[in-house]
């Protein structure tokens, strides 16, 4: 059984993040399925820190991404949408180049908020980060 109010068109998804921090650091919606939405982020000059290493706020900003994403998906946007009130990240190791891929699955589904898991995970399958975001449902002006 699927939680989206309506389908998932990942083309569409892409573009309305043209020209946002989304698009600038790389950050492309991949798939979906039922009850989760996956996007990647490459390990490249725009997340890494000085040390080379993939920038923990990288990270943190994927995992916003995809949890926000998916959050709208399954709303009636006309009337609400979904914002980022709370996000925790807990970095388990460190990631130097390639291509990282996010999974954001539902936890809780409220009519005034909602709480997703994103794992970050590198090429090999490794976890390098563990996200929990709460998005609140709030009343569009």
């Amino acid at each position: 059984m699927s939680i989206w109010l309506r389908p998932v068109d990942l083309e569409s998804l892409n573009k309305f993040s043209a020209a946002t921090l989304v698009a600038h650091l790389g950050i492309i919606i991949t798939n979906s399925g039922g009850d989760y939405l996956e996007g990647t982020m490459p390990v490249d000059d725009r997340t890494v820190q000085p040390y080379r290493l993939l920038h923990g706020g990288a990270s943190c900003v994927l995992a916003e991404s995809l949890g926000s994403i998916a959050a709208n998906l399954c709303i009636d946007t006309k009337e609400f949408m979904a914002v980022g009130q709370h996000i925790e990240a807990t970095h388990i190791r460190s990631a130097t180049k390639g291509i990282v891929t996010g999974k954001a699955r539902a936890i809780h589904l409220g009519r005034s908020s909602q709480i997703w898991r994103i794992e970050i995970c590198n090429e090999d399958g490794k976890m390098i980060c563990d996200s929990k975001l709460i998005m609140a449902i709030v009343k569009r002006k």
